[in-house]
């Protein structure tokens, strides 16, 4: 499997060695001729307003919206989960739009606020270890997407079909299981494209 990490922002060689680490090949995604031959995509956390414009600088908006939109495995984690988001609270915008979801922007707090949590992950893990800094979180979900950990009330990793969010930073770990259950995503969606 050959997964794209866009890399106009945030952790992207953490995202390449987890990926790797997965056993997929990992590749940066700087332009858009970089998307070509990819069977996933990662978006990395930093600022969303921030990636959002870079993607717009560099034309890559809507080659991964209509990707997202075509069954194409995509991956965000804090950031990039809000740029996948169809809503954000206190926002008219949306960046792609493509997870039938709401978010609250740095709903977890500030900088200082930043904490680790022990996440059971339904399908992955019992005991993630997650790193949350000025970390989102996932305040409605629709019913095509699946909740696969929560703390407390606040959804923190949803998948809807071939789209996987994250409200944390888990290429901040040693631990890949989240990475490798998206590399395993991007083998069954590849695998129905040839059947």
């Amino acid at each position: 499997m050959k997964i794209g990490v866009l890399a106009l922002q945030g952790a992207v060689r953490e995202h390449v060695r987890m990926l790797e680490q997965a056993g997929a090949e990992a590749v940066t995604v700087k332009r858009k001729q970089d998307l070509e031959d990819l069977d996933g995509l990662v978006i990395p956390g930093g600022e969303s307003t921030t990636i959002s414009k870079l993607m717009h600088k560099y034309d890559l908006m809507e080659p991964i919206r209509e990707l997202g939109k075509s069954g194409f495995p995509i991956f965000g984690t804090c950031a990039g989960l809000i740029l996948l988001a169809e809503r954000i609270e206190e926002s008219d915008v949306s960046h792609l739009g493509l997870m039938d979801i709401t978010v609250r922007r740095n709903a977890f707090g500030r900088q200082r606020e930043s904490f680790e949590a022990r996440l059971n992950v339904k399908g992955v893990a019992e005991d993630f270890e997650a790193v949350f800094i000025r970390a989102p979180y996932i305040s409605e979900a629709g019913e095509g997407v699946d909740v696969l950990s929560a703390i407390g009330d606040r959804m923190v990793i949803v998948q809807q079909g071939h789209l996987l969010g994250a409200a944390f930073h888990p290429e901040l770990t040693e631990d890949p299981r989240l990475h490798a259950h998206f590399v395993e995503m991007a083998k069954q969606a590849r695998q129905a494209q040839t059947v």
